[in-house]
Formats: C-alpha cells, structure tokens, sequence
C-alpha cells in the first residue's frame, strides 16, 4: 500500500462545539488536508510540542520520549493504518538497533509523540482518498455561495436535505473559515451520498 507523508497544519477549535477540537495534517507538497477531532488534553499536549514549550515537569507524552531516548528505540514513523466508523487508527514503528516494532497506537498520542520526537507521518493513500478534503484556492466558488451562507448559519442539523453540489460548496465555505470539526461532517454526509449510489 502506498504511503502519503503528512504534516500538522493546524490545531483548529470547533466553532459550533465547546471542548472539541481538530487536528489538521496536510498532504505535503499537495492540497488534501485531514482533519482529525481530538480531545482537550491531546490538543494541548500535540500544542505543547508545536510551540516547544518547556513545562515544569514532564507531560505523558514527554514521559515516553524519555523513556524512548533512555533504552535506545528511535520512532521512525508514525503511520494512520485505519479507518473504523469515523476513527482514525495508527501504529507507531520503533526500532531498537536490532528489531522494527510496530505498536498499535491512538492517532492523537502518535501525533504528539511525532512532533516530539522528529518523526515522519505518514497515512496510506486510500484512507486519504476516502477522508481526505480537497483545499480548492478559486475566488468563483464564494461569489455562488450566498444562498448556501444562510444554511450553513441555521447549523447542520439538516445536511441531509442539501443537495450534493450545496454540500460540496458548503465544504468549502467551511474550509475557508478552518472550522475543521464542522467539514467532517459534511464530509461524512458527502462520502455516505457516495457510497449509496454505488
């Protein structure tokens, strides 16, 4: 399977929802962004990193980087493997000057670990083709959204009485305001559209 390296963009908090946020990972040297919602405390921990941030005492994350670093096992990789009902699933890939050992992991600890320790991400080719979006930089698409602005202001509760091209436009406006957490679900509604004309 082929791999597609990523890299962290953002760290976006949901407009709409409180306590809820979204990791950004943008396809390097192309256009697809994931977003992926994490928690609070796995947002801070992936910022804490981003920033360089010293705390005091070592946060869990920092934790395993240390004792990484202290038996000789380099993260070489972190790897988004699988998607189940809206979850992301990644593994980890240690090496330890004799052995690669893959560890099965939650994508929001793989991140924060990845940015801690230096590490390439990476997520295979047809789980970005099915939860990818496509960042599209064309001014002609806002002039056309007026009647769409009204909807998407009501909430998303009624995503389902949209057609696909007010859903696709919709997305867009969406991303353009980077409220990732509410792309993910005209996201979902668009790919499940797709999946039941097949």
């Amino acid at each position: 399977m082929r791999k597609i390296e990523l890299e962290i963009v953002a760290l976006s908090h949901s407009i709409t929802q409180t306590h809820s946020y979204a990791v950004v990972l943008g396809e390097v040297n192309g256009l697809r962004r994931l977003p992926i919602v994490i928690g609070g405390f796995e947002a801070q921990a992936i910022a804490v990193a981003l920033e360089k941030m010293q705390p005091s005492r070592p946060l869990t994350h920092d934790l395993v980087k240390n004792f990484l670093d202290a038996f000789q096992i380099e993260l070489r990789e972190v790897i988004i493997n699988n998607l189940q009902e809206g979850i992301f699933y990644s593994q980890l890939v240690c090496f330890n000057q004799q052995d690669v050992i893959e560890i099965d992991s939650r994508t929001s600890d793989a991140l924060a670990l990845a940015v801690r320790c230096g590490c390439p991400i990476y997520i295979y080719e047809h789980i970005l083709d099915s939860a990818g979006l496509s960042v599209e930089e064309t001014e002609a698409k806002k002039e056309t959204q007026t009647g769409v602005k009204t909807q998407a202001k009501e909430g998303d509760a009624d995503l389902q009485s949209l057609s696909l091209e007010a859903l696709n436009q919709l997305l867009q406006e969406v991303l353009e305001q980077e409220d990732y957490i509410r792309a993910i679900s005209i996201r979902d509604e668009i790919n499940s559209r797709k999946k039941g004309k097949r």
